[in-house]
């Protein structure tokens, strides 16, 4: 086994060690934010509970589902851009999700066998998980902090143990910004993580826009069920992330109108998302 090899192996040793033990720790009786999207993506790591949920919020929103892979979508295609023409090898990925079908260092380094990916989460399900998001081609590399998405120094420095901080990362913040309700605190997580990484790296991001009344009325309904709060925002506030940053074509916009290839302009959805570069 190659040091590459062992190292992996390693990680995803530890990971399973502690993995195993936080899914002691899952409770299967409530209603989880990250199972409900797998559930909505076409996913098997969910609840009856987590369906229950899930169909009761698309009863009141039917347009959540088209949302969820909307957004699957739009990293699959950010992440391709960045790792492909771009040139991009190494991603930070905070507020990782359970895995599921293209996980960014699946699309990275179907483009660039040699990237490397450092996963963020600090969710104990997501961390029994975890084993499945550390595989990697021979050239490349992943890894998984188990970090809060406040805790930006303790995030960008066990990042640095796989990335090299003074060369351009993608940060990737992918539905997660709403779990912070201050708007505030938002931006200055956002900025204390770019501040630490060089120009020519990239913030990829989008969130979930309050320009619908029946997508309000279903996240507040899930809001006061107990898991874990998801704050809306304008389409303008989500742009605000960006402030600084160079935005690639065509700027903030429905996740389903990135860069959507041939085939029409799509429908358009409530999460907004975009990608910009640090000059």
């Amino acid at each position: 086994m190659d040091t590459t090899s062992a190292k992996a192996a390693g990680a995803a040793g530890a990971a399973g060690a502690a993995g195993d033990d936080a899914l002691s720790r899952v409770d299967a009786t409530v209603p989880h934010s990250a199972r409900i999207w797998n559930y909505w993506l076409g996913g098997k790591d969910n609840y009856e509970v987590d369906r229950i949920e899930g169909d009761r919020y698309r009863e009141t929103f039917p347009g959540i589902v088209d949302m969820a892979r909307s957004s699957r979508g739009f990293l699959v295609r950010a992440v391709t851009h960045l790792a492909g023409e771009v040139g991009v090898r190494q991603f930070l990925d905070i507020g990782t999700g359970l895995p599921t079908s293209d996980n960014t260092h699946e699309v990275a380094q179907r483009a660039a066998p040699g990237a490397r990916i450092v996963y963020v989460d600090n969710d104990p399900l997501v961390l029994a998980h975890a084993r499945a998001l550390l595989t990697s081609t021979p050239e490349g590399a992943t890894d998984y902090v188990d970090a809060d998405l406040r805790d930006t120094g303790r995030i960008l420095a066990e990042a640095a143990r796989t990335l090299d901080l003074g060369r351009p990362v993608a940060l990737m913040l992918m539905g997660v910004l709403g779990h912070l309700a201050d708007y505030g605190e938002a931006r200055s997580v956002v900025r204390r993580l770019l501040d630490a990484l060089p120009p020519g790296s990239h913030l990829v991001l989008y969130d979930g826009t309050d320009t619908d009344e029946a997508l309000a009325a279903a996240q507040r309904h899930y809001d006061e069920g107990g898991s874990l709060p998801y704050r809306l925002r304008s389409p303008e506030q989500i742009a605000g992330f960006f402030d600084g940053l160079e935005l690639l074509a065509p700027g903030v916009v429905s996740t389903s109108r990135w860069r959507p290839g041939t085939g029409g302009v799509p429908d358009e959805v409530k999460t907004f998302g975009g990608v910009g570069r640090k000059p």
